[in-house]
């Protein structure tokens, strides 16, 4: 792994009395890559990021923030981290503009420099016209995105994100991944935990699969869908396939019927050209055929045999 890596962790492990949270875990992170920690529920994600911004204390390993051995008690190593907690940091009774020039302060900024920076996380955060508002009258949405805003507020060099869209509707969830994917243009360098596949495969360079506290693949999305065959399903509907074409069909590969549908998984040798050549042969409907290639949660699930969603 190299110095200049933003972040560099070797053999981190974590156990709260029999359970481990974290296993010998290797992870290096460059800068201005926006990197997707994806797991289910309790795979070890918000541990890693609590170890990391200094919450808690790692059992074994190290961690090295941009070449230098991390520690939790240098004020100015903290200056470099961002942190948008899974749960919501934010003083209710205060307006979105009190918040963030509380929090600036506590960072150290003063003046026109800390007017300034709130101006910027506001507009960040789409919040202009709400900046008197108190927090406690926002929607789930708006306090995620003052969450991230906070976080930026001293102009971290990486930004921790722990499923920052949790309990958030469809719209803020779209609100705070432009705000997201803003960053990413800025290069910064974000780890981002989530248990959304499409906000991993929408978001991230690199994705990493972590579940009981190990990272299971690590790489870009492409190399990852790599791993699996080229085609994951394919499906018709029963009432497109006669018997004599269901026993041909089902010796490309292993043949399940569901919900009116046969579902084929094809066999290691499958070639989609002959398959193809024998549809056209028997004069059938290419069209009536669903291809269906891999994704990031297949791979999930071939590697854990867990929904991501758990």
């Amino acid at each position: 792994m190299s110095d200049m890596s933003a972040l560099e962790v070797v053999g981190l492990s974590k156990s709260f009395d029999a359970v481990e949270a974290l296993k010998n875990l290797d992870l290096a992170i460059e800068p201005g890559c926006f990197f997707g920690l994806l797991g289910p529920n309790g795979a070890g994600k918000s541990t890693f990021m609590s170890i990391i911004s200094g919450f808690l204390q790692q059992d074994a390993g190290s961690i090295r923030l941009f070449g230098e051995l991390l520690d939790p008690a240098d004020p100015e190593q903290k200056k470099l981290i961002g942190l948008a907690p899974q749960n919501i940091a934010l003083y209710k009774e205060l307006s979105a503009e009190g918040n963030l020039s509380l929090f600036g302060k506590l960072q150290g900024l003063r003046g026109a420099e800390l007017k300034a920076r709130v101006d910027e996380a506001l507009d960040l955060a789409q919040l202009q016209e709400r900046r008197k508002s108190v927090v406690k009258e926002f929607s789930g949405g708006m306090k995620r995105r003052l969450n991230i805003a906070v976080a930026l507020l001293h102009h971290p060099k990486i930004l921790l994100c722990d499923e920052p869209t949790v309990g958030v509707d469809p719209q803020s969830r779209n609100a705070i991944f432009e705000t997201l994917l803003k960053l990413k243009e800025q290069g910064l360098t974000v780890l981002y935990s989530t248990h959304y596949m499409e906000e991993a495969e929408r978001l991230c360079d690199r994705i990493g699969i972590i579940d009981h506290g190990e990272i299971l693949r690590d790489g870009e999305l492409d190399n990852l869908i790599q791993e699996l065959p080229d085609i994951d399903r394919i499906t018709v509907r029963r009432a497109n396939l006669d018997a004599q074409h269901h026993a041909a069909f089902s010796r490309f590969g292993e043949l399940k019927e569901h919900n009116g549908s046969y579902h084929l998984k094809p066999a290691d040798d499958f070639r989609l050209s002959v398959f193809y050549r024998w549809v056209e042969d028997e004069s059938m409907d290419a069209r009536n055929f669903v291809v269906e290639r891999p994704s990031l949660e297949n791979l999930f699930l071939q590697l854990t045999g867990r929904d991501l969603r758990e």
